[in-house]
């Protein structure tokens, strides 16, 4: 199985590396092949985000990654969000724009957090309609993550892969699949995480997420600011065998390390890439 869009792998754009990144050889057979930015970091009129995203945006592939979008709330879209990340994606011609399968707040007020949804019928028809409605005014596919989660709604009658599989067939759009966040709801909600790899449309998934997390004993939370575990490679591996060669990056948010450690993972990523799809 190939897939042409597979960018290969790569970082999230954090301000600590700006410099690195920008006195790195773009063309070093191993390294980082793209960036993905948190968007509404540079949703902003200039400054220096700018002046660094349009000098790695010379050299780099780029894409677009939102925590605003909140795709799942019963608040109106909002349009000026909309707009501003419509013309952040002019600026700079990400090859795709992502965000979360979620809510992030009600009645205007922000949670600042990303919520998961509760997997009804309802729901579904909810999300499926407002997916639609932001693609028809960016123009294009977005792409949706399934995010990690520490409770469940009484209200939910179908398993999350089969609401994230069928909400994507049906509103016609793609998926950024979190392996890392795979892991950790599967641990919290005591499910099969091959039974959500199985599920998800394989033409649908077009980047992978990697993460550490923070194991608690009884349950896990999802941190972003760890190394990712041997237990997450190893999904890993296997989303690699079912999906093929899938656009991945690693997120680091908090606790950044140097970038030369950064690139020592990125290389792991790499190197289990070629033995399983070699």
């Amino acid at each position: 199985m190939t897939k042409e869009h597979s960018l290969g792998y790569g970082l999230g754009l954090r301000p600590d590396h700006y410099e690195d990144i920008l006195s790195m050889d773009s063309n070093a057979a191993h390294g980082v092949d793209w960036f993905e930015i948190i968007s509404e970091n540079y949703m902003v009129p200039g400054g220096k985000p700018l002046h660094y995203l349009d000098r790695i945006a010379e050299r780099y592939p780029l894409v677009m990654h939102g925590v605003s979008l909140s795709i799942g709330s019963t608040d109106p879209l909002d349009m000026d969000y909309m707009a501003a990340l419509k013309a952040l994606a002019e600026r700079i011609e990400p090859r795709w724009i992502s965000d979360h399968l979620c809510w992030t707040g009600q009645g205007g007020h922000n949670l600042h957090d990303l919520m998961p949804l509760p997997y009804s019928a309802d729901a579904l028809d909810h999300v499926v309609e407002r997916v639609c409605r932001v693609q028809d005014y960016l123009g294009r596919q977005i792409l949706l993550e399934n995010v990690s989660s520490y409770l469940t709604y009484k209200k939910s009658d179908m398993t999350e892969w089969d609401f994230i599989a069928e909400m994507a067939n049906r509103a016609d759009c793609l998926i950024l699949l979190d392996i890392n966040n795979i892991f950790v709801s599967a641990f919290n909600h005591n499910f099969d995480p091959s039974d959500y790899l199985e599920a998800m449309p394989a033409e649908r998934v077009r980047q992978f997420h990697l993460a550490g997390h923070q194991h608690n004993g009884d349950y896990i939370i999802d941190t972003h600011d760890q190394d990712v575990p041997g237990d997450v490679w190893q999904l890993y591996r296997q989303a690699l065998q079912m999906f093929g060669p899938v656009a991945t990056m690693i997120e680091r948010d908090d606790n950044i390390p140097p970038f030369g450690e950064l690139l020592e993972e990125l290389e792991t990523a790499r190197r289990i890439g070629q033995e399983v799809l070699s």
